[in-house]
This record gives structure tokens, sequence and C-alpha cells, in this order.
């Protein structure tokens, strides 16, 4: 391997705000800084809940000049969504959002065809409403040509090129997760017409060069290729995970938390799919077995609720709350529109019977309490399910500065919680193009730079675990 240091910039997208992060690699350093960030706000329109994509490419445009010269790029996102073009490359309307009403009541429609036990036997993608495949089927796709996921649409118009990133596929629930290809049988009976893709890339594949056009508006010395990373954002910020060995679960935190495991093979059982439990593709023919919990989003938007408080004074309130007093489930679907969530959460609790938390302090500890409780069944059943027991759970991402939640997921697992890093996703995107230019070798050489370069906090479990499983009880009798 080259002995020389390299710099990439990181495209990171996520349901709340995107970043540009570059990335200075060589053999013995890894070092991470912030050229660019901007808010992702989504926009209602009459027809009902869209991204502002020119907005997102506006804000990447921006980063990458922020970043300066660069030896390559790479972009991650959120999953399942996309954009269609017409016969001439040309975008037809804002991708719509994922939590758009327009997908309410299709499942039912697509298991009347492909029973759910046999879509999740062939896909091995645990129910969402928001799955790719459930959007195809309530899109009208008249007059598109072609369909490029988030990811995709981004590097296309910065390289004129069109591809399909696998990790990123794998959430459309028209992958094979034991072929790593595309699942034809269950497209043809469901009339989707998979020709709507563009060729599959792996995570490493060049993914073309920056146009003229884009190197003159960020002042860039061309030619800057983009390398195709783990483009879906929990696959990036898996394979940052500073995990040795294989005896470990990850938590990846932000918007949403993504509990589970990193497996050799997907788990298909009927107990895996009862349990909702979901097979990504990973680097390295790794599976992503794991579960979506919905995660900081409860928290987010009760902060936005009460005018956007000051979090740390939030977060100390919450410390001197009672613990464990009133809980919910984390991965109800009444949580995930957005709106009014201070008061659907005490709507929960007064019907559950639970005694209703009234200040900001006291429903951020129900959420917290919730979210660790969701954290620790996940991990739980996921160990079960897979047959892989663990001795330590990484938690990655944004909600690693959440030092309560840190230590109330490793009290409630029962487990070491080492945290870190915050820019897992960033991190990952960055190695990746570090191992396709020959700087990083395997994920476990990645992962032993991560290990000696970034900081990590360590937290050991405290309290009694019974609490934790009264508490787990009072959910499943609600």
């Amino acid at each position: 391997m080259s002995g020389s240091v390299k710099s990439y910039a990181a495209v990171d997208l996520g349901a709340s705000s995107g970043r540009v992060m570059v990335g200075r690699v060589g053999p013995d350093s890894l070092e991470l800084t912030e050229a660019h960030r901007f808010v992702n706000r989504p926009v209602r329109l009459p027809e009902g809940l869209r991204w502002d994509i020119l907005s997102l490419y506006g804000g990447v445009l921006d980063g990458l000049k922020a970043a300066g010269q660069v030896d390559s790029v790479g972009i991650d996102s959120w999953a399942v969504d996309y954009g269609l073009l017409d016969a001439d490359g040309r975008l037809l309307g804002n991708p719509v959002h994922y939590r758009d009403s327009r997908t309410e009541g299709v499942a039912e429609k697509v298991w009347a065809t492909v029973p759910a036990p046999e879509l999740y036997a062939a896909t091995g993608l645990q129910y969402a409403p928001f799955n790719t495949l459930y959007q195809l089927v309530a899109d009208r796709l008249t007059g598109a040509e072609r369909l490029l996921l988030i990811p995709d649409l981004l590097t296309y118009w910065l390289t004129g090129e069109q591809g399909t990133e696998l990790t990123n596929a794998s959430t459309t629930q028209l992958i094979d997760p034991r072929t790593r290809g595309w699942s034809y049988g269950i497209a043809q009976r469901l009339c989707i017409d998979l020709e709507l893709f563009a060729p599959l890339r792996q995570p490493g594949d060049p993914a073309g060069l920056l146009r003229p056009e884009v190197l003159e508006e960020t002042g860039l010395a061309g030619p800057v290729p983009v390398t195709a990373v783990g483009s879906h954002d929990t696959a990036s910020a898996v394979a940052a995970v500073p995990a040795s060995g294989e005896r470990f679960a990850y938590i990846c935190t932000g918007t949403w938390s993504l509990a589970g495991l990193e497996l050799d093979a997907p788990v298909l059982t009927e107990e895996s799919r009862a349990a909702n439990f979901t097979n990504e593709l990973g680097l390295d023919g790794t599976v992503r077995y794991l579960r979506n919990i919905m995660g900081l989003w409860l928290l987010q938007e009760c902060v936005r609720a009460w005018g956007d408080p000051d979090l740390g004074e939030l977060l100390r309130e919450a410390a001197e709350a009672p613990a464990l007093r009133s809980v919910v489930d984390a991965s109800d679907p009444v949580f995930l529109p957005p709106g009014r969530m201070p008061e659907r959460i005490a709507e929960t609790c007064r019907a559950s019977g639970q005694p209703v938390p009234v200040s900001p302090g006291e429903i951020t500890r129900c959420i917290l309490d919730s979210l660790a409780l969701a954290h620790r069944r996940a991990v739980e059943e996921a160990q079960r399910l897979a047959d892989h027991p663990v001795d330590v759970v990484h938690v990655v991402g944004g909600g690693t500065r959440n030092a309560l939640l840190c230590q109330l997921t490793a009290d409630a697992c029962g487990l070491p919680v080492v945290a870190g890093p915050t820019e897992a996703a960033a991190l990952g995107n960055v190695l990746v193009q570090a191992r396709a230019h020959g700087l990083v070798g395997d994920l476990a050489g990645g992962r032993e730079l991560l290990t000696r370069t970034q900081p990590l906090t360590r937290y050991e479990p405290r309290g009694d675990p019974g609490r934790w499983r009264e508490a787990q009880a009072r959910l499943v009798r609600i």
C-alpha cells in the first residue's frame, strides 16, 4: 500500500441534514473534518410530502467547493426513496418522501399477490410501509424510463453516469440476499419492471468522473473520480463500527436507530419475519441483520414542538426524572408521521394506564428509556434468532453525543457500550474510497485503523437489570 496521504470527500445525507466531510487517510492516519453542512428540509406540496432534491444537490456542490481538491468523492444517504427520469435523463418531479401517505394500505394489496411470509423468504426485508417495493406499486410511473435511488441520482448529476449501488438496492425489497442480485420472480409477479433500474454497482466500483460543468462550479481541477461507496448510510456506518472479531452488536443512532448484527448469511425464517428483522447487504458479502427503531426522531419532533430549547438543559432534566416511570413502544407506527409528538407520547402513556409525562424533561426521559428498551429487545432477539452471541454493543452516529442514551442502553442491554465514532457514515464512506485507491486493506483493517484514530467512550452497565425486564413486560402487556 502507498505511504502517501490522500483526501476524500464524503457526501453524507441524512433525513434532516446533509454534510460534506473531508477524510484524510494514510496507512496510520485517519482525520475527518467538516467542509459544509446544510439543512435537509422536506416540502409539503398539495400532492404530498417531497424532498427538495435541488436544494440538496446545491448543498453538495457548495460542499465540494468548500472541500477543496480531493482524490475522490463518494455519496451515501438514507434508503428506499428515488427519483424518476424520462427518456432524456430529465427528472420527473421532486422525489417523494418516505413519510408521505401514498403507501397507506398498499402492503395489503401486495400481500394479496405475494403473501408476506413468501415475500420475506425471497427478499429478507422487514415490513415497513415505505419500502421501495410498496412505493413503486403506489406510484404512477407514466413517462419514467429510469429509476435512481437518491445517492445514485446525485451521482448521475455529478458524473452523467447511471448505476444502482448494491447496499442501497438491498433496501428496495427487490434483491435476493442469498444471490445478492435482483429477485426477478417477485418483481414479475408484482408487475415491477426491473429495467427501470440502472446496472448494479458494488461498493468500491468506479462511478464516473465529475463533469466539466461540476468542476467549473466547484473550482476543482479534474479529473476527479466518483467512487461507489456503501451508499445506504447505514451500510457506511456499519463499515465504520470499530469492532474486533465477530461477537458484537451495533446500533446506528440518529433520526432512526438501526440495531442488529453483522452476519455472513441472511436469516430468512418465519420467526425472524414475525420479529420484523431485516437482511440488508453490507460490504464484503456481509449481511446487516437489524431492526428499524423510530430513533431520535421522537426527540427531534418534540424539540421542534417545544421551540428548540437548549438540548443540554433538557437532557439534564431528563437525567433527574424518575427512571422507567413510563415507556412507549419506540417502533410503533403511530409515531411515524411528523407533528404533535409530545401529545402523542402523552396520549400513548395515558391509554396504556401509565403515568403521563408532562414536562419536557419527563417526556424526554420517557423517550430515552423507551429507546434504550427497544435497543435491548432488538439486541437480545437478534442474538437468539441468528444464534450469534455478542459481548459488546457498539453505538455509532449522532446518538453517541447523548451520554444519557448511551448509558441507558448499556444498562438495558446488560452489556458494555462503546460509543463512537459520531460521524460513522462519513467515515465508512471515506474508508471505502480509500480502500478502492489502495490506502486501506480489508474491512477488519479499516476498523482497526478507526480504533486507533477515533475517540471512543466506554459505558459499563449499571443498576438492576430486573427493572428493564419489568418495563419490557409492561410494554408486552400494553
